[in-house]
């Protein structure tokens, strides 16, 4: 009996030394040294890839955001992202807002997504033409009437960014080439030069529109 209430002692003391050895290099050290190394080698990255404008943090440049006027209607003064259609408009999950990701996940030939698409077609139209320019229909690219996967994408086509810059440059009083310039400033490469497509950083892209229209 006293033999078999020795080594129960025992293996319980092993294994309590095990769980505290366990604990402090898998629960304290690794993390601590993972972070120690991503604060120091991927410190944009590991803080959430924000971006400040006027010493404030803004946002990310990993989330989209809309740009609406206190109606709730799209700003003209600013580039806006893709539609937003994945996470719907009810009072609980308003667009662009963290409680909720998600595409529509509506077929191609669904009636509803044909509807949104050929709506958000005649709104790109209208919002985007001016005296002087007029938006074509072939000329509105895929992710100017569709949602991303997740509705939350942060980016856009340099085509769509081009279609939007007679309109911010009427709103901000600016030449169209001078905002013509600051989209092909804040176009973003294919990664690696063979990866993904070319894009446009819409929250990137609104900041230095702001520098832009705050010096002018």
């Amino acid at each position: 009996m006293n033999n078999s209430v020795g080594n129960t002692t025992r293996l319980l003391w092993a294994g309590l030394r095990a769980l505290i050895v366990l604990t402090v290099v898998c629960g304290v050290l690794y993390p601590l040294a993972v972070t120690g190394v991503a604060q120091v080698a991927f410190h944009d990255k590991a803080n959430g890839s924000e971006i400040t404008s006027q010493g404030k943090v803004v946002g990310s440049s990993l989330i989209g955001q809309s740009y609406t006027t206190k109606d709730g209607k799209a700003d003209p003064k600013w580039f806006q992202g893709r539609p937003q259609n994945g996470l719907g408009t009810n009072s609980v999950n308003t667009q662009y807002k963290l409680i909720l990701s998600g595409a529509t996940n509506l077929a191609g030939d669904n009636p509803e997504l044909v509807k949104q698409v050929k709506a958000a077609r005649d709104a790109v139209i209208k919002d985007n033409s001016t005296a002087t320019y007029r938006v074509k229909p072939s000329d509105i690219p895929a992710d100017a009437v569709t949602s991303s996967g997740s509705g939350l994408d942060p980016d856009i086509s340099p085509a769509y960014a081009e279609l939007q810059v007679h309109r911010v440059a009427e709103h901000n009083h600016l030449s169209v080439a001078r905002v013509d310039r600051l989209v092909d400033d804040h176009t973003s490469s294919r990664i690696l030069g063979f990866m993904g497509e070319p894009r446009v950083n819409v929250l990137e892209l609104n900041v230095a529109l702001k520098q832009l229209t705050t010096t002018s």
